[in-house]
Formats: structure tokens, C-alpha cells, sequence
């Protein structure tokens, strides 16, 4: 009897072994053979953002590894993306319901006119950073000059050096944060400021010894700027005061575009002064050029700008529309402008993202009904959703 129920054991084992066999061949079936939409439906091949219409709304489009290295090699782009970057082997961004409309504004634009502010503003992680990413590459492919500032809380959270300004009392300079955002306007505009030439209008005297000539290029003067950091702040407010000035001339086009704007009139920076006491966004040097580019008495420019609730600190972190966190002198000083909503994805967007984390590989877990919990989760964010699929 023994040798009997002995002889049948291999066979029931077989059994077990192919029915789990095949079991598990269903189950990797039902979970990875999930029907896809095509790349189109998700890509598009159209990277020129002159031709980027409501066709493209929700649609990934692709820039080029130069393009990406001369625009964002000194920032504008989230860290957790550029980590993306570096993963996908690839940058791309999506087409955005906001960009489109900012870009047709920017479109139909009269340049004879002073210029239009344009104010990005969202909760946390809707994407205002990468519309302003996707408005910096239109600007760079219709030869605008880029005035970009990727994070204005980096210059009064994090400073990588204060020191005493030497041409005006009772304010702190920021030489190295200013000679890094010169090597990035230089790395952003050298080869456009090499076609048009222009030259400074009168002449800089920086020592006894040292000074800029009028009839110089701007591409010169940004060098100084960069040899002598010390010079650094005196030389962008020195820029910046003759770019508005060409722009008048209508010898350019000028795209300023800085992120976090609102940090500028915030109630405090982490900047100590002489005292050890914390002092205001208007006693750093660098502050004053950038709010006199962001002003209304110019032409031949458009300004776009993020409002944003990081770059607040504790305890005015409220809301994350314009008015509060501009404060009255800032929206003030904005006024009139036009407000944008960045808002988190659409339906249309949001199965666009995941067809494209699923294209990269970045989602490699997909149980039935996976995307819908993911939408329940994250509430359609962008930044919650990329969050939330690093674990698949």
C-alpha cells in the first residue's frame, strides 16, 4: 500500500506544480497586460512651443540635452525632477492648460506697451515651477533675453555668504549667490547677446583702478561681474539697468522670470545683520535691480512669476493666493498685473502621467485599479503623485 500512494505522489506533485505554474502566468498576465494607450496619446513630437496649442494640452514634449543644459545648468528645475531627469534618461515636460494660456497671452502681446506682469500662483506641488520651465524654453527658442532667478528663498534662507555691502550702508551683499546667478544669465544668454551686441551706455567705475568703459558689451561687463565677485551685486543692478534701457530702444526682447517672487517682500529673511538680528528682504543689495526690472516702466518685455507658500517661513504659510503672500507692498507694487491658477491635473492629465511613468518603467506594480487608487491618494498633485510611484 505504501509503495502504491508513493507512486501517485510525483504525479499529484506535478499537478500542484503546473496548476500554480499557470496560476502565476494569469496573474502576471492580469497585472502587467494591462491595455496602454499609444505614445501619442501622451507624447507629442512637436518641441517647438511657438506651435504648442490645445492639440497638445496633456502631452509630454521633449528638450534637448543642450537645451536643457544652457537653460536650467544654474536651476529652475524642482530637485526631485532633475532626479527624474537623471532616471528617465530624458527631460520632458508636460503641456499644461496655465502654459498654453500664458504663451498665447505672450503670443498676442503688444511690445509697444509697458510691460504685462503675469503672476504663476497654486497650492504646494501643482506644477508652477515647470509651467515657468516650459514659458523659460518659448523664451529661449523666439530670442528673448532670459532675467532668470530660480529660487529667490535660496538668497534669503540659504545665502552661501553675507558680507557688509561696501557702497551702501547699513545693507548685507550676497557676493557669491550674485556671481553664481551671472554665471547662469551668461550660460542662458551668451549666444544671443553675441548676435545683438549690445553695449553699456555710459561708463562703470568700480576703483581707482578698475572700470568698465561705455561702448563695452554686456557679455564684458557680466565677466567682470564674475572675476571680481566682490563686484558682483553692483554688476547686475549695473545689467539690468541697461537691458531695460535697450528694451526701450527696441534693440531686444527681454523674458524676466523668477520663481518665489514673493520671498522679496517677505517680513524676514534668515540673513543676520551687524546686531544678530534678522533683517528684511530690502536691505539685501541684490533685492532693488530685480524689483526695478519687475516694474511696469519699461517695453519690449514680459514678466512671469511664482507666488509660492515654501517660500514663506513657519507661521505664513496661510494661503497660497497672491494677496497674502505678496503683503500689501508687494501686490502693490505688482498691481496691475494678470494672475494665473496653476491647478493639480486634469483626468486627461493625469492618465497621461501615468501612461508615461508606465512608458519609463518608473511604475513596474500594476494590481487592477492601481491608477485609481493613485488618483484617490494623491488628489490628482503632480508632486504627491511622483511621490507616491517612486515605491512602485
Amino acid at each position: 500500500m505504501l509503495g502504491r500512494h508513493s507512486l501517485k505522489l510525483p504525479r499529484l506533485t506535478n499537478m500542484c506544480v503546473a496548476y500554480s505554474t499557470a496560476a502565476a502566468e494569469a496573474s502576471v498576465e492580469q497585472l502587467y497586460n494591462r491595455p496602454k494607450l499609444t505614445s501619442t496619446d501622451y507624447r507629442t513630437a512637436e518641441n517647438n512651443t511657438k506651435q504648442h496649442s490645445a492639440v497638445h494640452e496633456g502631452k509630454f514634449y521633449t528638450l534637448s540635452p543642450e537645451q536643457k543644459k544652457q537653460l536650467f545648468s544654474g536651476g529652475g528645475l524642482p530637485r526631485q525632477y532633475e532626479q527624474q531627469i537623471k532616471t528617465f534618461t530624458e527631460a520632458c515636460l508636460m503641456v499644461r492648460p496655465t502654459s498654453l494660456e500664458l504663451l498665447n497671452y505672450i503670443r498676442n502681446t503688444d511690445f509697444t506697451r509697458p510691460v504685462v506682469r503675469y503672476v504663476l500662483y497654486g497650492e504646494n506641488g501643482v506644477g508652477k515651477t515647470l509651467t515657468m520651465a516650459h514659458v523659460l524654453h518659448y523664451g529661449l527658442q523666439n530670442n528673448f533675453v532670459l532675467v532668470h532667478v530660480p529660487w529667490v528663498p535660496n538668497w534669503m534662507k540659504r545665502p552661501k555668504e553675507t558680507v557688509n555691502a561696501t557702497t551702501q550702508e547699513g545693507f548685507i551683499d550676497l557676493p557669491f549667490d550674485a556671481a553664481a546667478w551671472l554665471v547662469h544669465f551668461k550660460t542662458q544668454n551668451a549666444n544671443l547677446l553675441t548676435q545683438l551686441q549690445l553695449k553699456t551706455s555710459k561708463d562703470y567705475v568700480w576703483t581707482k583702478r578698475e572700470a568698465t568703459p561705455a561702448g563695452s558689451t554686456l557679455l564684458e561687463l557680466v565677466e567682470h561681474g564674475i572675476a571680481r565677485i566682490k563686484f558682483a551685486s553692483e554688476t547686475i543692478a549695473a545689467l539690468l539697468s541697461e537691458l531695460k534701457q535697450h528694451a526701450n530702444d527696441d534693440k531686444c526682447k527681454i523674458m524676466v522670470a523668477i520663481d518665489g517672487f514673493n520671498a522679496f517682500f517677505h517680513p524676514e529673511t534668515r540673513i543676520l545683520g551687524d546686531n544678530k538680528q534678522r533683517i528684511t528682504p530690502d536691505r539685501v543689495t541684490l533685492t532693488q535691480p530685480f524689483l526695478d526690472i519687475t516694474n511696469y516702466n519699461w517695453k519690449n518685455g514680459v514678466c512671469v512669476l511664482t507666488v509660492d507658500k515654501i517660500g514663506m517661513t513657519e507661521g505664513y504659510m496661510d494661503s497660497y493666493l497672491p494677496r497674502y503672500l505678496l503683503g500689501k507692498e508687494g501686490f502693490e507694487h505688482l498691481d496691475p498685473f494678470v494672475p494665473l491658477h496653476v491647478d493639480n491635473y486634469s483626468d486627461k492629465e493625469f492618465a497621461s502621467c501615468i501612461q508615461y511613468y508606465l512608458d519609463r518603467n518608473w511604475i513596474q506594480k500594476t494590481p487592477e485599479g492601481f491608477d485609481e487608487q493613485l488618483k484617490y491618494l494623491s488628489n490628482k498633485n503632480p508632486y504627491t503623485l511622483m511621490r507616491l510611484t517612486r515605491s512602485l
